[in-house]
């Protein structure tokens, strides 16, 4: 019934604020003369009341102190309720002081002034929290109400305290702060107790606690997760506030409170780059980013963009994601320095007119099909995508002096047991081989790879890196949107496999390496990345169940659909018969792989293209597996060619 009562006029509060001020004005009388109503003269009180009344009329109306809602009075209210006192009262002050000065009478009794001044002010907050209180007594009254505990005990705990005593929507009750700094252990706000960490497990049981609200951004990963696991081990719902920059109006609000996402839990330590190096390089500089429209090649953009390039060319044969990211950058960009270009990396005459138009100081290649097991079916479009058009970029990028050319790899381009990865790792090998037929200064290696595009092998001077990653979360058509739409659906999950794991890395942190790499890059590197630890996809699935508030293999099922074609059980970020070498980046090495020479390797990329275009699929896995020797086909219709495979290609160190 209560929530039903409507927001008071601000005119009542002004004129029970005029009231009050009255009251207190009469208290102070009575009390300076010990309440002997006799002793008090009745005009030198009524003139003043009057006096005092429209003084208070002008400050309250000047200042707003009847602005604010009564319900929800914050220190703010108090604020301006304390300056509009003391300029009533301090006027009288001066006025008083102007008298005394030429030996006259005071106004109003100083006594009066100060006592006036003290009792107004502690009404005009004394009604205001009453009335504040009532309401949230009336609002927590109800029986119903889940417990909560803010983790945080900073400015944001109490911004949140505050969304779930305003918020007659919000069911819930804080029953505690928590907070990891042993200064504020014991201590109270607003009546409500902080405690150590420590004390976090007994909490739980003692208050049969039902919710825990995140409230700072400032817990390293490791210690997110513990938290996590002993809600969950208590039946305890996590949830999470958002920072700071998404608050609406400086306060959060109580849809903005979400339950905590899996991405959050594999989140690691923030990477520190040199963004001084990056800048330095990219400041001013024509970039162009093919795939721009993917979730890789879009983030690259939206980081490139804050080091002031000259232009962002941006790259794509998608339309619509294309157009999205453009609107989003006319948004967020101040300047309007991007160009998008709809162009398949294949068609060379399309691509020629890109280099022709914009001439490129630097070049991000990460177009690319990705999804193992369409490629598995579909191994010409592979090649031609994967391969082809790494090929006619990095051609492009040589003939129209390109600094850098960086290309996006995978770690299932090591030791691959699907097309995808083997032509990833085929794009690899190109454009390494490229740039060490530079480097080795090779003049016939430059006649027979180069020639049609009209280069003076002698002036090529384009660097290309490479860079490999795993899997990145929330990627399309990645696992964890994928269980996600299960659960939502309520089930079942399906897992491939119970053995099966992968390392995980959020989209902004694999493309800041990128950019580091790209930066510290000289050409011919294969830059790979410290993805952390590898997940259990088995336990990823039952952690997002719990996550959602129910329980793994009750609520949601669990099953084991096999694995895919060309899928395996885990990931490698290096072969065999390469190891690393570490940089500047404690995140960031350098493999050492085999080096191929560059005729011999055009002349088989050539007949594998060649193959892709006449769409002959068995013909070209050979292929693939003749220039890649360690790609061996798992689960897939392609197996028993590794039985009958060819001599593989020779590296540099062979011949």
């Amino acid at each position: 019934m209560f929530n039903l009562i409507n927001i008071v006029p601000r005119w009542i509060i002004f004129c029970l604020d005029l009231l009050v001020c009255i009251f207190s004005l009469c208290f102070a009388y009575f009390l300076k003369y010990n309440f002997n109503s006799s002793e008090i003269e009745i005009n030198e009180l009524s003139r003043n009341i009057l006096v005092f009344t429209v003084l208070n009329s002008f400050v309250f109306l000047s200042i707003k102190t009847y602005a604010g809602i009564i319900r929800y009075t914050s220190a703010q209210d108090s604020f301006r309720i304390l300056f509009s006192i003391i300029i009533s009262n301090g006027l009288f002050f001066f006025v008083n002081l102007f008298l005394i000065s030429f030996n006259k009478e005071p106004y109003i009794s100083n006594v009066i002034l100060i006592i006036n001044g003290l009792t107004g002010f502690l009404l005009l907050i004394t009604y205001r929290v009453m009335v504040k209180y009532f309401f949230m007594y009336i609002k927590n009254f109800r029986m119903d109400k889940r417990k909560v505990i803010i983790y945080g005990a900073g400015e944001a705990g109490i911004a949140a305290k505050r969304t779930l005593d305003h918020d007659n929507k919000v069911n819930m009750l804080l029953a505690a702060f928590m907070d990891d700094d042993e200064r504020k252990a014991g201590k109270a706000i607003d009546g409500i107790k902080i405690f150590h960490t420590r004390d976090f497990v007994s909490l739980l049981k003692q208050e049969k606690i039902d919710n825990l609200i995140i409230a700072t951004q400032n817990l390293l990963p490791d210690q997110k997760n513990r938290i996590v696991d002993i809600c969950l081990e208590n039946g305890v719902k996590v949830l999470t506030l958002p920072p700071v920059r998404y608050w609406i109006n400086g306060q959060p609000t109580a849809k903005q409170l979400q339950n905590i996402k899996i991405e959050d839990l594999l989140e690691r330590e923030p990477i520190e780059i040199h963004n001084d190096i990056i800048a330095e390089q990219v400041k001013g500089k024509r970039v162009l980013v093919t795939g721009a429209a993917g979730s890789i090649g879009s983030e690259i953009v939206r980081q490139v963009s804050q080091f002031s390039p000259q232009m962002i060319i941006l790259n794509d044969q998608s339309e619509t994601p294309l157009h999205e990211l453009q609107l989003e950058l006319q948004e967020n960009v101040l300047d309007n320095n991007f160009h998008s270009f709809i162009g398949d990396v294949r068609d060379q005459c399309r691509m020629e007119l890109l280099f022709q138009t914009f001439k490129p100081h630097y070049v991000y290649h990460a177009a690319a099909y990705k999804h193992v097991p369409l490629m598995e079916h579909n191994p010409g479009e592979a090649v031609r995508t994967n391969v082809m058009g790494t090929k006619v970029v990095a051609d492009l990028a040589v003939k129209y002096g390109v600094h850098k050319f960086v290309m996006i790899s995978t770690d299932k381009a090591v030791n691959p047991t699907n097309v995808m990865g083997a032509s990833k790792r085929i794009a690899e090998i190109y454009v390494q081989s490229l740039f060490n037929s530079f480097k080795y200064k090779e003049p016939t290696t430059y006649t027979n790879g180069l020639s049609h595009l009209n280069v003076d092998p002698s002036k090529a001077k384009t660097r290309f890196i490479t860079t490999r990653f795993g899997n990145v979360l929330g990627s399309s058509g990645s696992v964890i949107p994928r269980f996600q739409a299960q659960i939502q659906k309520g089930g079942p999950i399906t897992v491939t496999h119970p053995d099966i794991t992968r390392y995980f890395m959020t989209i902004p942190e694999a493309c800041r390496l990128v950019l580091e790499a790209g930066s510290m890059g000289e050409g011919g590197e294969i830059f790979i990345f410290d993805m952390g630890k590898s997940v259990k996809i088995i336990e990823l699935a039952k952690k997002m169940i719990r996550l959602s508030g129910l329980l793994p293999n009750q609520d949601i099922a669990i099953e084991y659909s096999g694995l895919r074609p060309g899928e395996k059980l885990y990931e490698e970020l290096l072969n065999d018969l390469e190891n690393t070498i570490p940089t500047h980046h404690e995140k960031i090495m350098v493999a050492k792989v085999r080096e191929y020479n560059f005729q011999s390797i055009s002349k088989h990329i050539k007949e594998l293209i060649q193959l892709s275009c006449e769409y002959k699929d068995r013909q070209v896995v050979i292929k693939m597996k003749e220039i890649v020797p360690e790609f061996k086909s798992n689960n897939s219709i392609y197996e028993e060619l590794d039985i009958h495979a060819e001599e593989p290609l020779k590296s540099l160190s062979d011949l």
